[in-house]
C-alpha cells in the first residue's frame, strides 16, 4: 500500500496521538455555535499554520457544520516539487491519531478527467498543507470521513485553472460523487505588517466571497498578496461555478499577531464556507 508519511507533527501540530486528539477536539468544542449550521457546505476554506496561530480559525470554520463524506483536498505546492496539479492516486495518509484513506475511485476519475490532473506523490512528500488539516478532518467528521483525493496546485494560471475546474466539476457532477466535496487549504497574505496583511486579505476576500475565480487572480497578482493557495481556492470556484450557483460565507478572519503579539511581520488566516446551489 502506498502510504504517506507525516512531516510535519511536532512542528506545526503535536506529535502525540493523545495531545493531537485533545487539541483539535478543544478547538472544535470551544468554536461550537449554539446552533448547528443548518446548511451543508459543499466546500470549505481551511488554514494550515501551526495550530497556535490558526487553530481557532479551523476550529470556527467547522464546528457545528457537517463536510461531505469524501474530500478533494486542493493545496499550494510551497517546494516546488512535481507536477502542477499533483493527485495522490492511492493508498492512504498517516497521522498521529490514525489512518486516511486516499479514495481511489475517485482520484482516478480525476486523473482521467483531462484536465491537467497527474498521479503524482513526489508534490506531497514534504508539502504540509493537508498534513496541518487533516487531524481536524478526523475530529470533526469522525467516522463519517471516508476518504480524500489529496491535490497539489502549483499555478495560478486562470486558463489553466479554469480548464482543471471545470474537469473537476465534470468528476464531482457524476452521480456516485454526489458524496463528495471539496477543501481548500490556503492562509492569506504573509509576513507584513498586520495593518497591510488586513488590507491585502480584506482585497483577496472581497473577490473570494463573490465567488469570482477571476477577480481573485488578478487582485492577487496586481497587488502582490501572497495568498499561498490563491490557485487552489480558485480551481474550487471555477469548479463551483460550472456546477451551479455559489454562496460564500466568511466565518473567520485573523492574524498571527494575536498569538504572537508581533504586529510587524504577520501571516493572515481566514475561514470560508461555500454552499452550491446546484444547476
Amino acid at each position: 500500500m502506498l502510504l504517506r508519511q507525516p512531516v510535519a507533527h511536532g512542528r506545526f501540530y503535536p506529535g502525540r496521538p493523545d495531545d493531537l486528539a485533545r487539541e483539535t477536539s478543544e478547538y472544535l468544542a470551544a468554536c461550537a455555535p449554539a446552533e448547528k449550521d443548518s446548511r451543508k457546505p459543499w466546500a470549505v476554506m481551511l488554514p494550515h499554520a501551526g495550530y497556535i496561530f490558526c487553530g481557532n480559525i479551523i476550529g470556527k470554520t467547522l464546528a457545528g457544520t457537517e463536510l461531505a463524506p469524501r474530500l478533494v483536498v486542493l493545496c499550494p505546492n510551497h517546494t516546488g516539487r512535481g507536477q502542477v496539479l499533483g493527485v495522490w492516486p492511492s493508498g492512504a495518509w498517516l497521522d498521529p491519531c490514525g489512518t486516511v484513506a486516499v479514495d481511489e475511485n475517485l482520484a482516478a476519475q480525476l486523473i482521467r478527467s483531462g484536465g491537467g490532473f497527474t498521479a503524482d506523490t513526489n508534490s506531497h512528500l514534504l508539502e504540509h498543507s493537508i498534513e496541518v488539516i487533516l487531524p481536524f478532518l478526523q475530529a470533526a467528521e469522525g467516522a463519517k470521513l471516508r476518504g480524500i483525493v489529496p491535490v497539489t496546485v502549483g499555478t495560478q494560471n486562470p486558463q489553466f485553472l479554469q480548464h482543471a475546474g471545470k474537469a473537476l466539476a465534470r468528476v464531482l457532477a457524476l452521480p456516485e460523487n454526489a458524496d463528495a466535496g471539496v477543501v481548500v487549504s490556503s492562509d492569506m497574505n504573509h509576513y507584513e505588517s498586520e495593518k497591510r496583511t488586513l488590507e491585502k486579505d480584506n482585497m483577496a476576500l472581497e473577490s473570494a466571497l463573490a465567488a469570482d475565480p477571476d477577480t481573485l487572480l488578478e487582485t492577487v497578482a496586481r497587488e502582490e498578496i501572497s495568498m499561498c493557495g490563491a490557485g487552489p481556492l480558485a480551481l474550487a470556484l471555477y469548479a463551483g461555478q460550472a456546477l451551479g450557483k455559489l454562496d460564500v460565507d466568511l466565518v473567520a478572519h485573523d492574524t498571527s499577531a494575536r498569538a504572537s503579539g508581533d504586529t510587524e511581520h504577520t501571516v493572515g488566516y481566514a475561514g470560508l464556507r461555500l454552499y452550491l446551489d446546484r444547476i
